[in-house]
């Protein structure tokens, strides 16, 4: 057991002993009398009030001096029996020479210890304030601590301890030699063994106990190493830093994030010169960005640019680009304040075995975040195993939650320079064989989800309709939420498709694929991807030699290069979709591909041939008993009949469909056709209009209104904006005169959703329908700008019955204009447009308008 001299004595021998100066008692003696010769003057002489309150503030002021005084001799140098000097220890790190930004962490900082000294001086036995700082490693924690803790310095008259707690090595230090280093800079002698923690925790109390201390405690491995260290006196301050959260009672717990873009380009000037980078931003921006914006990558990027003079930026940025060689890039020596590998190799050393294979295996994913079901497949146990790991990564600063996505699931990804590290430890440690059969096992697990979210959004597209798939049956997600998922899964599910395609598993690709393109064309959304990943789809199919799969991957190409204006693409894959599914004796899918080959020449402008086509799909599809594909043929033939002027048959087409998907509570459907049916009205109106039946038209007018008001209203409520956008603009083309800055209204705010959905064909074909609201309203200038930038777009597109259309209204517009000769030139390439397409009713109606355009010239000349 230790003897009594551990306990702090100062009247013990070898006790450190003050050296005041002989001046000093004299000095405050003289002070002092003055105070009693002031105390007593208003006694001895009469003065005025004034000078009464004068003479006692002024006693007041020089004994706070010499209290003050007194106070600040007890902090004074001292020395101990055997002459050596003893002073305030100050063991405090300097600050970095290149320390850069974190203005808004030093003055949170600065808002803590501000009310930690309020709370101190109002109320009794307040705990020391405790600030635990914790981040990933390199993201600068020391170097903040460091730099705050010299701002305070003139706070701790009684010394600044600080000790390197080596939490990320092997070996960590053991508070007990904290303690005993920290005890023996206070002056205390340890002459016998001074006992466990136990016993110098005691003496840590007692040499702490009403004193200002500020005390930093670095690269802290986990609370049980930092506990035993926190005074029990409110004037010390303990600052941590740490790698993963602590979680200490009674602390303030600030996460210290990455740079800034701008922040890290500062650092870099800083190291690289201010000229160097000023001359090559783009550059510098990309260098951080590759350096995960860490100040530790940042600042060997720094050091590495100054010892190079004759690089360039630019240089230093192609360097980094190569993932498999950055980590080489980004080290300067073997220390973890020297190189990005070393210290995120010790992050690493810290996991558990389980842990470290998460992180492995995570890497091996190309997707930019993943939701917390994916660490469950990558170790093939229970989902909720899964997370739990993953949740240890993040406390380890090694993964992130990336937020809450569209459809309420926590994201999570790997910093960048993690993810190449751990990409390295997989590939030399783990076979090919694990690590394939990890990856598979994801993609396997978004194959089910992505499937499951494809039936719920669209059905029909997986099977006849009125017959539950297996897919449909197990899934629970609505339409909505099936399109939220796909919004929240869209970046991950192409990286999946692209991952699945590089390892050649191929029926995954292929089942990867077709479910986002069913989606896709559900959604009518992002067709960048859909087109992309359908060109896979067929890839895929044709790896596999599977002829039916290839079929559904050609109709799913059709699909996305019409949407796009690629009208002789989308016939072609699907007339060779058609030719595979008959041959194979696939009579759904040969109707469907039937269909498809209609509507595409119906978009072409192909009339005629079009309506042989879905006449056909019709047939078929009643064949197969199929009622909602006979519906929607109904209707796509109704638009045709509608194109060919034929609005009665086109409204008798419509109200059988309507009927058929009221019948099986099918809203999204029911509105489609309420949309056409809304243009059907429209169209009548307008004929009842022209022949003078005012009351009739007016009727019809309401109707049409009505119906796609209707339509609009049920898919806003979806949230289905491609289906609104739709909408709005069949509501801008009704023609009502009543309502003509209404219509307008709709069209601009048709164009504004599909502009930003991406609709490039939307957005053209809502200039046509400004162009003929400005018309209608008597606006002819802005009616003949709208028109040629439809023109332009449709030609672009490579739409050529869209640009004859809008050919036709524009010159229709400079023939009411009286502009005679461009009218004719106008309708001229339209008619020529619709010739060569077999278009009967365009050019029957391009024709009308040419001869009144040649009786307006002929009137001009004469």
């Amino acid at each position: 057991m230790p003897g009594p001299p551990n306990v702090p004595d100062r009247r013990e021998t070898g006790s450190p002993r003050r050296r005041i100066p002989l001046a000093a008692p004299v000095t405050l003696g003289i002070a002092a009398a003055g105070v009693s010769v002031l105390t007593a003057l208003p006694d001895v002489v009469s003065l005025s009030p004034w000078w009464t309150v004068a003479i006692v503030t002024a006693s007041g002021l020089l004994a706070g001096s010499i209290a003050w005084a007194t106070s600040r001799a007890r902090r004074q140098e001292t020395v101990t029996d055997d002459g050596a000097l003893w002073r305030p220890p100050d063991q405090w790190p300097p600050i970095p020479a290149h320390f850069t930004g974190r203005v808004e962490s030093l003055a949170e900082l600065r808002g803590v210890f501000a009310e930690h000294r309020r709370d101190r001086f109002r109320a009794e036995h307040r705990p020391p304030l405790v600030v635990s700082v914790y981040g990933r490693g390199g993201v600068g924690k020391s170097a903040l601590i460091a730099r705050f803790g010299q701002e305070v310095a003139d706070r701790f008259p009684d010394g600044r301890l600080h000790a390197d707690l080596r939490g990320t090595v092997e070996a960590p230090v053991r508070p007990e030699e904290v303690l005993i280093g920290f005890l023996r800079a206070l002056g205390v002698r340890l002459t016998t063994d001074p006992g466990g923690l136990t016993e110098l925790r005691r003496l840590w109390l007692t040499w702490t106990k009403d004193r200002r201390i500020l005390i930093g405690l670095d690269n802290a491995q986990e609370a049980g190493q930092v506990m035993e260290l926190i005074p029990a006196d409110p004037g010390c301050v303990v600052m941590v830093t740490s790698r993963n959260p602590l979680f200490l009672r009674n602390a303030y717990d600030k996460q210290l994030s990455v740079f800034s873009s701008a922040q890290g380009v500062e650092l870099l000037a800083r190291l690289a010169g201010g000229e160097r980078v000023a001359a090559d931003l783009e550059a510098a921006e990309e260098i951080v960005r590759m350096c995960d914006h860490l100040p530790l990558a940042i600042s060997i990027c720094g050091g590495r640019l100054a010892t190079r003079e004759n690089w360039t930026l630019r240089q230093l940025a192609d360097r980094l680009r190569d993932e498999r060689r950055r980590l080489d890039q980004l080290e300067l020596g073997g220390g973890q304040d020297r190189s990005v590998r070393a210290s995120l190799q010790l992050s690493y050393d810290d996991c558990t075995g389980i842990q470290r294979r998460l992180l492995r295996t995570l890497s091996l994913l190309t997707a930019p975040d993943v939701p917390g079901w994916v660490p469950g497949e990558l170790l093939a146990t229970s989902e909720l195993e899964g997370a739990d790991q993953l949740e240890v990564l993040i406390d380890a600063q090694l993964a992130d939650s990336s937020g809450v996505d569209f459809s309420g699931a926590m994201r999570y990804r790997l910093h960048d320079l993690v993810r190449i590290f751990a990409r390295e430890v997989a590939l030399a440690r783990d076979d090919d064989t694990h690590r394939r059969a990890a990856i598979e096992r994801v993609l396997s697990g978004y194959r089910r989800r992505a499937e499951a979210a494809a039936v719920a959004r669209w059905p029909q597209d997986w099977g006849r309709s009125g017959r539950r798939t297996e897919l449909a049956a197990s899934g629970e997600l609505t339409q909505a939420s099936a399109a939220d998922w796909l919004n929240a899964e869209r970046r991950t599910l192409v990286a999946m498709i692209h991952q699945a395609r590089s390892l050649e598993m191929w029926e995954l690709t292929w089942s990867l694929g077709r479910a986002f393109c069913s989606l896709c064309h559900s959604l009518r959304a992002y067709w960048s991807d859909w087109r992309a990943v359908a060109e896979i789809v067929c890839e895929a199919a044709t790896r596999l030699g599977d002829r039916r799969a290839l079929g559904i991957a050609l109709l799913d190409r059709a699909a996305v290069a019409g949407g796009q204006g690629d009208r002789d693409g989308a016939r072609k894959d699907a007339e060779l979709a058609l030719d595979v599914f008959t041959e194979l004796g696939e009579s759904w899918w040969a109707a469907r591909a039937m269909r498809s080959v209609g509507m595409t020449l119906f978009n072409e402008g192909s009339l005629d041939r079009a309506q042989g086509y879905l006449i056909g799909a019709i047939t078929a599809f009643k064949g197969e008993d199929d009622r909602w594909w006979t519906a929607r043929s109904q209707r796509n033939l109704a638009e045709l009949r509608l194109a060919q002027r034929r609005p009665e048959e086109a409204g008798q087409l419509l109200e059988d469909a309507l009927g058929v998907f009221q019948r099986d509570r099918n809203r999204y459907s029911e509105a489609q056709t309420l949309r056409v049916y809304g243009e059907v009205l429209g169209a009548t109106a307008r004929a009842l209009e022209l022949q003078g039946d005012a009351k009739a038209a007016a009727e019809n007018f309401t109707r049409a209104g009505f119906s796609l008001d209707r339509a609009a209203e049920m898919f806003r409520l979806r949230g289905e904006l491609w289906e609104e956008a739709r909408c709005l603009r069949a509501a801008g083309e009704v023609g009502n005169p009543a309502n003509g800055l209404r219509e307008l209204t709709y069209v601009r705010r048709a164009a504004e959703m599909l502009a930003a959905i991406g609709d490039s064909w939307g957005v053209a074909r809502a200039e046509l329908s400004a162009g003929r609201a400005h018309g209608r309203l008597g606006r002819t200038r802005e009616a003949q700008q709208a028109l040629t930038r439809a023109v332009g777009q449709f030609e672009e597109l490579g739409d050529r019955w869209w640009m004859a259309r809008s050919l036709r209204y524009l010159g229709e517009q400079h023939l009411e204009a009286g502009d005679c000769g461009t009218a004719l030139t106008l309708l001229g390439r339209a008619q020529g447009i619709y010739r060569s397409l077999g278009n009967q009713a365009g050019t029957g109606r391009t024709l009308e308008l040419l001869r009144r355009a040649e009786e307006c010239a002929e009137r001009t000349t004469s």
